[in-house]
Formats: structure tokens, C-alpha cells, sequence
């Protein structure tokens, strides 16, 4: 042992310790600067940070005019702007042109203090820099001061000087080209829909900015101007979505105590839908400022009800009631010097700021004084929001009726299809949901009857997201699953009277089997959310395939126990891959398993139910809001958000062949 310490102790010394200098780490750990390297958001973040550049230019009203170019190769881009131009002058401190510094540095720009721009999307100074580090080929030219100034770059570092023009020329303004480093990015070309709607949103949040994108790849030139700003944003919006508006469309600027612009209207939708942004970039994760939105709404509408004595009697008003079927448009501008913005990460998916609320949320007090002029048009509103209540209730009432009658059949009755088993003792029962009566058969007989009780499912459960309550309720398969845990469901629900210790959903490892959980992980979410809390629920994972050097084995049960397999087990394709590389056999007998109902109960034992071999993943939640929009996102009745992630993430599926 002690010539082994003494091995690693001169293995690891000051030797051993990288330091990555200059844009060096941008270029190893680019996952986090931007949104990865393998997905659709990553690619063309690249482009947003450049773009973001010449937005915050002509939202400092030093720039009207932007251009955009896809080329024709549909891997590279170009970006241009009417605005002041990089300084090229050499920094005092730092010996370099101000442009070679902005490029080639970390943390070096002109937005940390309000100086130079008094709102901007940029706030780190690594946007520029980053997309330099991660180009395989980039080149700016700058119009400043009656000069042209050129300089071109790969990989984060220059590989010209700066050179400047001759003769003079004018106007002024910043033009970058770049082309993606692609060694490092899955995808190899940009999307024409996504750069398009991209920049349909910078035009709306910023009313009189031109932008023109070339399109050389379908050959198109398009212009985006509205000086109609949210408000029109908010019509496009509704007019995509088909949704009918409930009386009209409010629309709400103010600049004090910071610039503030919201649009709303009441839908006919059931799902309320809010874009907030921040100095023009999208809080795809809301934050405070859409907190203070939601507030200053909902107490709007209250303060109207109660001053006009408008609630009909005995009828219960919840936020969710008032909020549903609403769409709104929410854009705040945030000085460097005065109420810097806080995003989470670099992606700036969310704002932190705790004062924004309150400050947000008196904005919309104009919000009351627009129903006040409007009484017709408001009457029609509250009806909409009075009927969301009612059928909230009518819903919960149902639901409550339909578990009263569950608990009462759950404690005469266990399902007919549970295998249960002999233990009684909770800290050591587990409960196997299967998928189907064939991987059921494999799972009873495989299982170790003491402490594992298997209960199958047919097919594909009711998607509890888009359901009401009763609907829920009244479903055979999953009221199977709440009789054979005996703890209740919905409100009723007691962890203390759980019939397991685990709950375990046990599905194939393919593609239904993964739809199957997870509309049981929806079920649980929306009926027994505390057994995730109690950290009692798990996934189970089996593999996908098994990898033979010679017999497979027995396909005895009898000693499954006991027998230890000569096979090796893959989970995902790569990990088959890696290992048939490694072997020594050139032709190993390699089983895919489409269902656990194709595994022998021993070969089940071993892989999946063994607690000394298999591998159990604890579902958990972070941030219950968080959870509540990403099922209502992915599985709920409203198809329009799964639409745009599909038509936005649907490049990331591609497969160079």
C-alpha cells in the first residue's frame, strides 16, 4: 500500500494543474457559455449573441437598421448594423485595439456599467468573445469615425492586424461574419424558420427597428418593422395560436420607475401563456418580472370585482381562474447603473431580481383604470373568469365524490392482477408497475416474492395533464394502481398508508415504454405528488441489450438466484457499441430486448430486480412550478408550445449519413 501512495502523490503534483488561458476554456467547456453543442439552441446562440450586439445599439437609439445574412452554405452568417462601431483605438491599460480586446477576452465589453449603453441584453462581456472562440472562422469590419477597419480571426484568436481603409468612408456601423467552428457542433447548418422568427420578436420588442434578412439558401428578402411594438406581437400571437379573444386586447406602457410594456387579452384557451423578456431577450423560464405581471393582473381584476360588488354569490375566486386562458406579452428595460439585471446563467433563461416585482406589479394598476373605461367589454371578461371558477369547482367537486367511492372499494378489494407480496413490512415492500401481462409473467416469476409485488398495466395509461379529475378518477388502470397502494389519491391522498416502501415503474426501454412512464410520472405528479416528495417513487432501468461470449445460459428459474450470467449488458446503443469494441470475440451473440416479457425471469432477476445488481433512478423535484409547466408544456391540451419545440428542436434529431 505504500508504494501505491507514493505512486499517485508523484503522479499528482503542480505539475498536474491545467491552466486554460485565454478562450481556450470557451472552446473545452463550451456547454457553459451556451446552450450546448448537439442541439438546435446551441448552434444558433451563437448568432443571437452577435445579433443581441446590434439590438442593444439601436435600443440605446444609436442604430435603426440591422441586416442579417444566411449564406448560401447555410453554415455561416453574417450580421450588420448602422450603429456607433467597436472602438478600434489602442486600450490604455491593456496595449490592444479595443476590438482585438472585446474579442478575444473574457469579461471585457462596454455593458457593466450605464455608460456606454443604458439597457442592454448583454451584461457578462463574454457574448462576442465566446462566438470568436467557438468559430472556426470569423471577420468584423467596422465604419467609425470616417474609416473602414477590418480583422479576421479563428478559433479566439486574430490572425490579421487591424487593417484600416485607405481612403476615407462613411457612415458608421459594425459587420461581423462567422462560421461555426463545426468540429465542435453536431449540427452543420442554420435554420431559415428559427433566425426568422427570432428576429420577427427582436422587431416587435423594439418598435421603428428595421431588420432585412437575406435569405440566400431559398433565395427570400424579408423585412421586419412594427411600430406597434407588444401590442402587435400579442396580435400575432393570437392569430397563430387560432385562439378568440374574450373582449379585447389591454395594452400597457410606462417608463418610470423603468421602461415597462405589456399586452394581454383573455383567451377562450384554458391555458394561460406568458412571453416576458428582459432588454429584449426571452426569460424562457419567467422570473420576477413576470411574477410582479401575474400579481398586478390578478389584484387588477379582484380590486374591480370587489369595488363593483361583481362576484356572484357562494362562488370561490382562485388566481388560476382569473389567469386562465390569458396571453400576455411582457417586455422590461433594465439599466447597468440602475436595477442591473441578475439572469440565471449566461443563457439568461431567468431574471432574479426580487425588486422587480413590486415594481412590475404597480405598472398594471393602469390595468383596473382600462377595465373602468371599458365596462362592456370587462363584463365579458369576468363572465369568461367566473366560468373557469365553476368548472373548477364543479371538477374538484366530482373528483372528491369519485375518491370517496375509491377509498371505499380500495380497502375491500386489491386489483386482480397484483402479485403481491408476503412481507408486510413497509420498509422493505416494493410495488413493480409493468408494462403489459408478458412482461407482468416475466416479472412474477423472476421477482423475489418475500418483498416484490408486481402489478401490470395495459398499454398506455390516461394522460392525466389533459384530463379533469373524473375523467382521472374513473380510469381501470390507474385506479388499479391506487387501490394496490392503499394511501387515497388527489387531496385525499396520506403517505403514512402506502402498502410499499418503492414504488417502481418498470416499463421496456424503448420508446413506448418510455411514454408509458411517463405518463405514469404525470399521474403521480398531478394525484400523489408527496409520494415524490417522500422520495419513494423510482424508474427502473433495463437494459436494452445483452452481449453473449458464448451460451446465453439456462432459462431456468429455479436457480436464478444463484447463476451469474456470462453476458454483458448495454443500456443505450453507444454503450453496445463500446462494448463489442472492447471484446475479444469478433462475434459475440448479441440479444436487443424489445419488452422485459423477451428476458427469462433469471436474466430479469439479474439485470433489473436484484437490489445488489440493478440500477434504480429516484425521481425528484426541485422546483414544483417548474415541473407543473414542463408536463403542462409537453402533455397538456394546448398543442401550440409542443408544436414550437418540434419545429425548433426538430434539427437536433438529424443524423449525418
Amino acid at each position: 500500500m505504500a508504494n501505491v501512495k507514493k505512486t499517485k502523490e508523484s503522479e499528482y503534483n503542480a505539475d498536474s494543474i491545467e491552466v486554460l488561458e485565454g478562450l481556450d476554456a470557451v472552446r473545452k467547456r463550451p456547454g457553459m457559455y451556451i446552450a450546448g453543442t448537439d442541439t438546435i439552441d446551441g448552434l444558433h446562440q451563437l448568432f443571437l449573441e452577435i445579433l443581441d450586439n446590434s439590438v442593444d445599439e439601436a435600443m440605446n437609439g444609436y442604430a435603426d437598421s440591422i441586416k442579417v445574412v444566411l449564406h448560401s452554405d447555410q453554415s455561416s452568417m453574417t450580421v450588420e448594423d448602422n450603429g456607433r462601431g467597436i472602438p478600434v483605438d489602442i486600450h490604455p491599460k491593456f496595449k490592444k485595439s479595443a476590438l482585438e480586446l472585446i474579442l478575444t477576452t473574457l469579461h471585457a465589453g462596454g455593458k457593466f456599467s450605464g455608460k456606454s449603453y443604458s439597457a442592454s441584453g448583454g451584461l457578462h462581456g463574454v457574448g462576442s468573445s465566446v462566438v470568436n472562440a467557438l468559430s472556426e472562422e470569423l471577420k468584423v469590419t467596422v465604419l467609425r469615425k470616417g474609416f473602414q477597419y477590418t480583422q479576421s480571426y479563428s478559433k479566439g484568436k486574430p490572425v490579421s492586424q487591424i487593417k484600416k481603409s485607405k481612403s476615407a468612408k462613411s457612415g458608421s456601423g459594425t459587420t461581423m461574419f462567422f462560421r461555426p467552428d463545426y468540429d465542435l457542433f453536431r449540427l452543420k447548418k442554420f435554420s431559415s424558420d428559427y433566425i426568422k422568427n427570432r428576429l420577427k420578436v427582436k422587431a416587435f420588442l423594439n418598435p421603428g427597428l428595421r431588420i432585412l434578412f437575406f435569405d440566400e439558401v431559398n433565395d427570400e428578402q424579408i423585412e421586419y418593422k412594427y411600430d406597434d411594438g407588444v401590442s402587435a406581437y400579442l396580435k400575432e400571437i393570437v392569430k397563430d395560436d387560432g385562439a378568440k379573444v374574450v373582449g379585447d386586447i389591454f395594452t400597457i406602457d410606462l417608463e418610470l420607475p423603468i421602461p415597462v410594456s405589456i399586452a394581454l387579452a383573455w383567451t377562450e384557451n384554458t391555458k394561460e401563456v406568458f412571453y416576458s423578456y428582459v432588454n429584449g431577450i426571452y426569460t424562457v423560464d419567467g422570473g420576477t418580472h413576470e411574477q410582479g405581471a401575474k400579481n398586478g393582473i390578478v389584484k387588477s381584476i379582484r380590486n374591480y370585482i370587489q369595488v363593483h360588488d361583481a362576484l356572484p354569490k357562494g362562488l370561490k375566486l382562485g388566481s388560476e381562474d382569473i389567469r386562465e386562458g390569458l396571453i400576455c406579452v411582457l417586455s422590461v428595460k433594465m439599466s447597468a447603473d440602475h436595477h442591473q439585471p441578475q439572469f440565471q446563467g449566461q443563457t439568461k433563461s431567468k431574471l432574479n431580481n426580487p425588486e422587480i416585482v413590486s415594481l412590475v406589479e404597480t405598472s398594471l394598476k393602469s390595468l383596473e383604470q382600462a377595465l373602468n373605461e371599458k365596462p362592456s367589454v370587462t363584463q365579458g371578461i369576468l363572465d369568461r373568469i367566473f366560468m373557469a371558477a365553476r368548472a373548477r369547482a364543479a371538477s374538484r367537486a366530482a373528483g372528491q365524490q369519485v375518491r370517496r367511492k375509491i377509498g371505499l372499494n380500495q380497502r375491500m378489494t386489491l386489483p386482480g392482477k397484483l402479485a403481491d407480496c408476503s412481507s408486510n413490512s413497509n420498509s422493505e415492500t416494493e410495488l413493480l408497475l409493468v408494462e403489459g401481462d408478458s412482461a407482468g409473467g416475466s416479472a412474477k416469476q423472476g421477482r423475489d416474492r418475500h418483498f416484490q409485488a408486481v402489478l401490470p398495466l395495459r398499454g398506455k395509461v390516461l394522460n392525466t395533464i389533459a384530463s379533469s379529475d373524473k375523467k382521472i378518477l374513473e380510469n381501470k388502470e390507474l385506479g388499479n394502481v391506487v387501490a394496490a397502494l392503499g394511501a387515497g389519491v388527489g387531496a385525499d391522498f396520506q403517505s403514512k398508508k402506502l402498502r410499499y416502501g418503492k414504488i417502481i415503474i418498470l416499463t421496456d426501454a424503448d420508446a413506448d415504454g418510455m411514454h408509458i412512464g411517463t405518463l405514469l410520472l404525470a399521474f403521480f405528479f398531478t394525484q400523489m405528488a408527496d409520494l415524490i416528495k417522500d422520495g419513494r417513487l423510482y424508474i427502473g432501468k433495463p437494459p436494452l441489450y445483452g452481449i453473449f461470449q458464448g451460451s446465453p445460459g439456462s432459462k431456468s428459474s429455479a436457480s436464478k438466484k444463484k447463476s451469474k450470467s456470462e453476458a454483458l449488458w448495454a443500456y443505450t446503443d453507444e454503450e453496445l457499441s463500446t462494448i463489442v469494441k472492447g471484446l475479444k470475440t469478433s462475434k459475440p451473440r448479441i440479444v436487443r430486448y424489445k419488452g422485459l416479457g423477451e428476458m427469462n425471469p433469471d436474466t430479469l432477476w439479474e439485470t433489473t430486480l436484484d437490489p445488489k445488481n440493478r440500477t434504480l433512478l429516484k425521481v425528484t423535484m426541485d422546483d414544483l412550478e417548474k415541473v407543473k409547466e414542463g408536463f403542462e408544456a409537453l402533455m397538456g391540451s394546448d398543442s401550440s408550445t409542443r408544436y414550437r419545440l418540434i419545429q425548433e428542436n426538430s434539427g437536433s434529431l438529424a443524423v449525418d449519413i
